[in-house]
């Protein structure tokens, strides 16, 4: 068994990098977005009242400063706080946010735990009464995000099918996949949380389980610590055909889409982009656009049919 777990997990975390950098790939391959070009955009100087640098004389002649850090801030809050869901709806927001920190502290988890594997094999002891203090802190880290990875987790999975059953307008938008994801997802929390508070209360058991990973000695562990590997494995190779991409492709939906406001200027590497999009030719066609015309051809003629003036 102890041999089946290191392949499957290798496999699952080979497979979902390759997955998501194949998808990644193919986003940012894609032709350019239409501008929304909406304040305020976060990295401009005057965003608190929607300002741009659009407001400034001869702007194309300046540098266009932006505020990166601030934009990683605004999207780190995002995902760790959901505001804009606790705005509109309190009550699912209290269970949407636990389900999505379940989804990031188990991945984080994880992680921690492929990093205190190397650092043991050099002989740091991670424990409670660990002689060093870098190991009990690496144990307190680990301690943290597995237990809000399986609380909030499993907490989100058994709150989010009851909410969306319970309120009308979320049912409406609710697909049997979503119930599927929520009962999975509740296995894969769930199993964790129980082998964490009824056989291994220090998580010794996935320390133990990445040691054997990064040395490629199988693992002694118990059942209820290797049903919760696997399920997470499984998990692992099952979210890049899921909508929890979204995890991706929201970032990319801000810096790239709505936090873009880079200017078209002459003689500009997007103005030969956007000129060579217009040159492709209509695959589609509608009473006031024929088939075969190319976009610019489109754009500059109303597709309706000419009237005759009459003679004076």
């Amino acid at each position: 068994m102890g041999t089946l777990l290191i392949v499957l997990t290798y496999f699952a975390y080979v497979f979902i990098v390759a997955v998501y950098a194949f998808k990644v790939a193919k986003w940012m391959r894609m032709p350019m977005h239409i501008r929304w070009d909406l304040y305020p955009v976060i990295h401009e100087e005057h965003y608190r009242y929607g300002g741009s640098y659009y407001e400034q004389q001869e702007w194309w002649t300046k540098p266009r400063p932006k505020n990166t850090g601030r934009s990683l801030w605004y999207s780190l809050k995002d995902n760790f706080y959901m505001g804009e869901y606790y705005k509109r709806n309190r009550l699912y927001w209290l269970f949407l946010l636990p389900w999505h920190l379940g989804f990031i502290f188990i991945i984080l988890f994880h992680i921690l735990c492929f990093f205190a594997a190397i650092s043991m094999t050099f002989g740091l002891t991670i424990a409670a009464a660990s002689p060093s203090l870098t190991g009990k802190i690496f144990y307190g880290i680990l301690l943290l995000t597995g237990g809000i990875a399986f609380v909030g987790g499993t907490f989100g999975s058994v709150g989010m099918p009851i909410i969306k059953l319970a309120d009308r307008g979320l049912r409406t938008y609710a697909m049997p996949m979503n119930f599927f994801n929520y009962l999975f997802f509740l296995l894969v929390y769930g199993s964790g949380l129980l082998s964490w508070i009824l056989i291994d209360p220090t998580l010794a058991e996935y320390r133990t389980y990445w040691v054997g990973l990064v040395t490629l000695t199988p693992p002694e562990l118990n059942p209820a610590a290797i049903f919760h590997i696997i399920m997470f494995d499984i998990f692992l190779i099952y979210l890049p055909f899921t909508r929890s991409t979204h995890y991706i492709t929201r970032i990319l939906a801000y810096f790239f889409i709505r936090w873009d406001d880079e200017p078209n200027l002459p003689g500009s590497a997007m103005e030969k982009q956007i000129n060579g999009l217009l040159q492709q030719k209509l695959s589609w066609e509608g009473a006031h656009i024929p088939s075969g015309k190319s976009w610019a051809e489109a754009a500059t003629s109303s597709g309706l049919p000419e009237t005759k003036k009459d003679k004076a």
